[in-house]
């Protein structure tokens, strides 16, 4: 973990709620892989008091990119933040998702819903670095919240959308547009998901049908993000065991056969 006081903003693009930053970060950006997250002080002042974990969206270069919706008060003041600013940022934190081992020729499912689509980029062009077929399958509420579409169509990566009220892409869940298209015409070998805790659940249920590995990226809410405040802990089976565990520590990737969601999941 390093801590930069002096990661300065370079680019930033909005759509509303969502927005995209660009921070020059080298030795953060150095070590980042997909899946990991950093910890943002989004105002100089005592409040927000907590720094906001923000999943790392992209690296190129010295340069780090964040993709994120503005919910509360830190988050606003973030999407506020203008190029030149400069961020007092922690990472890169957590543990990433798995990509080792061949992955050549193999195909992967990326199922994002809403803001939880910002790992997926990064792991997307790392799957392929490996040369793993990566398809993505992006959801929604409506329209407006598929503001990534363009940016995975330029990097090469074709967007699968789903919207809940059908005004673009496949009406429904976007678990039920991956359900489709692995039935009709997509066969994949593993399936990495971020996204609300239903959505999650849903992508485990579905690679445990499909007999496939599966990860899942969780969002919590993080009071330090390394470790020491016990404040982000998800139910997790270990060895046989079901306990209370750390996302930021031990996650927030854990593999989908791992993650307790309740009674109907024992």
């Amino acid at each position: 973990m390093h801590k930069d006081q002096a990661a300065r903003v370079t680019h930033t693009q909005g759509w509303g709620a969502y927005h995209l930053l660009a921070l020059n970060s080298p030795e953060i950006a150095s070590k980042a892989a997909p899946g990991q997250f950093i910890m943002v002080r989004t105002s100089p002042l005592y409040l927000p008091l907590l720094r906001r974990p923000l999943s790392i969206h992209a690296v190129s270069g010295p340069e780090l990119h964040l993709f994120f919706q503005a919910v509360g008060a830190g988050t606003e003041l973030l999407g506020q933040a203008g190029k030149g600013q400069v961020l007092d940022i922690l990472g890169p934190l957590g543990r990433g998702f798995d990509l080792s081992g061949d992955l050549e020729g193999r195909r992967a499912a990326l199922v994002g819903g809403g803001r939880g689509i910002a790992p997926l980029f990064f792991l997307a062009h790392a799957l392929r670095q490996k040369g793993a077929e990566a398809r993505v399958f992006y959801g929604g509420q409506s329209e407006g919240d598929l503001v990534l579409r363009e940016r995975f169509s330029s990097a090469g990566f074709a967007a699968a959308c789903s919207t809940e009220d059908g005004s673009s892409g496949f009406h429904g869940l976007v678990t039920d547009l991956v359900l489709r298209e692995t039935a009709e015409a997509y066969a994949p070998d593993r399936l990495y998901a971020c996204g609300p805790d239903g959505m999650l659940q849903a992508v485990a249920k579905l690679a445990r049908r499909l007999n496939i590995p599966a990860e899942l990226s969780l969002e919590s809410i993080m009071g330090c993000g390394f470790g020491a405040c016990w404040g982000c802990v998800h139910k997790i089976r270990k060895d046989g065991e079901e306990a209370w565990h750390k996302v930021c520590e031990e996650g927030p990737v854990f593999p989908a056969e791992a993650v307790v969601w309740g009674e109907e999941d024992r």
